[in-house]
């Protein structure tokens, strides 16, 4: 913890609270799942970092190679995560 402001050492990292797994998909460790009061807002801080654009762009991609997202929510989105890059 530290003491400024009482969050864990890990507090929005990314690579710690949504890293990547075996089979290529992110998930959260069972110890910030279950265990971690400030699980929503340290995810939260994280996807707002440049890595959690980056994130956003994977879910994309993997939208579109599913079928599940066509050409236009694809655009629309891929445009609303350029516009979080440029901030």
């Amino acid at each position: 913890m530290n003491k400024e402001n009482d969050t864990p050492e890990c507090f929005g990292i990314l690579e710690k609270v949504f890293p990547m797994t075996d089979k290529g998909l992110r998930q959260t460790p069972d110890e910030c799942f279950y265990h971690c009061p400030l699980k929503t807002n340290c995810l939260q801080h994280a996807m707002a970092t440049k890595a959690g654009v980056q994130v956003e762009e994977e879910i994309i991609e993997r939208g579109t190679q599913s079928g599940v997202m066509n050409f236009f929510e694809r655009w629309s989105r891929k445009k609303q995560v350029h516009r979080k890059k440029k901030k």
